[in-house]
């Protein structure tokens, strides 16, 4: 049977999901249990690997000895951290696509409507003693939902928002799309989608193509009270470009998941300009996934991407190394 690879610490329900996920098609070998001599043959022998960050779950040069895995595949939705120039050419890498949309969709709803009903800023009105009911918040009902990145979480999305009476258009690589949407384009169309939009969210991967996509140009183009969500990585868009249009403009919004200094790129994070200091800004620390079971989901989802490649079947979300510098 084919030896599938563990590098992460799964704790006992995600082991199960594993398994589950694998089925017969391959029995799951976890790293962590493993002896040093054990950890050897382990490297050798796998067929195909299921990590999170393998650049942080294998040391120095084991990531090279895995030329004999026929795929790699992430727990992860973003293969941006992952060492190309590390990985031997001869392995396939697969992303975990969808594994996290229906949460995260949840978290755009969320993000939008707080920010349309100026929920942070009439909050710091009340804690400074102010009882303000005008000027008025806004229906989200009729507004254009533009969002970057028509995947799953995209999906999940415009399926929340348009049960709102929310216009939709779409962004992906295609153009087209079957969900219900008014309008379909690429990236050759950002501009007038920012333009037209209300809510603009960001569910792009970061790619050469989408890092530092939306600079002080592509946010001039948006309506002065549109809204900005990123649940994506914050790359993707241009931080000092974004906090100084956030000031200049204090009727634009932004709700932000992703930084541009996390803890998971190891370092502690920070902001380099004052965004929490904005009444126009709404934070979350990058948990728009963080559900209970959302760990095991996702853990049962890539062993099941891994089973269908073990047996021949198609396989979701394959990346195309030339995507990512």
């Amino acid at each position: 049977m084919p030896s599938v690879l563990v590098t992460f610490p799964a704790e006992a329900e995600a082991r199960s999901a594993l398994a589950s996920g694998l089925g017969a098609a391959g029995s799951a070998v976890f790293l962590e249990d493993a002896s040093e001599r054990q950890r050897s043959e382990a490297l050798e022998g796998a067929d195909a690997v299921i990590a999170w960050n393998p650049s942080r779950e294998l040391r120095a040069g084991e990531l090279e000895r895995l030329g004999h895995v026929r795929l790699l595949q992430l727990v992860s939705a973003g293969a941006n951290h992952l060492p190309f120039d590390r990985i031997p050419e001869s392995v396939k890498i697969a992303s975990n696509v969808g594994a996290f949309a229906e949460p995260m969709a949840e978290h755009v709803l969320a993000m939008a409507l707080a920010l349309a009903k100026r929920l942070p800023q009439k909050h710091a009105e009340l804690a400074a003693g102010g009882f303000h009911q005008r000027p008025p918040t806004r229906r989200i009902e009729g507004l254009v939902c533009g969002i970057l990145g028509f995947g799953a979480i995209g999906t999940a999305t415009a399926r929340r928002m348009r049960l709102l009476g929310v216009r939709i258009h779409a962004v992906n690589t295609s153009g087209a799309t079957d969900e219900d949407v008014e309008f379909a384009g690429t990236l050759a169309d950002l501009d007038a989608v920012l333009a037209a939009s209300d809510i603009v969210v960001v569910a792009l991967p970061l790619t050469k193509a989408t890092d530092g996509l939306i600079g002080a140009r592509e946010l001039g183009l948006m309506k002065p009270d549109a809204i900005l969500i990123n649940v994506a990585r914050a790359a993707i868009v241009q931080e000092r470009a974004l906090y100084e249009h956030l000031v200049a403009n204090p009727e634009f919004t932004a709700g932000i998941d992703a930084w541009w200094v996390e803890p998971f790129s190891g370092d502690e994070f920070r902001t380099d300009l004052p965004f929490l200091e904005l009444p126009n800004v709404l934070g979350s620390p990058h948990n728009s996934a963080i559900v209970p079971g959302i760990i095991e989901h996702a853990a049962g989802m890539a062993a099941e991407n891994v089973a269908a490649f073990l047996r021949g079947e198609p396989v979701r979300g394959l990346v195309r190394r030339q995507d990512y510098a």
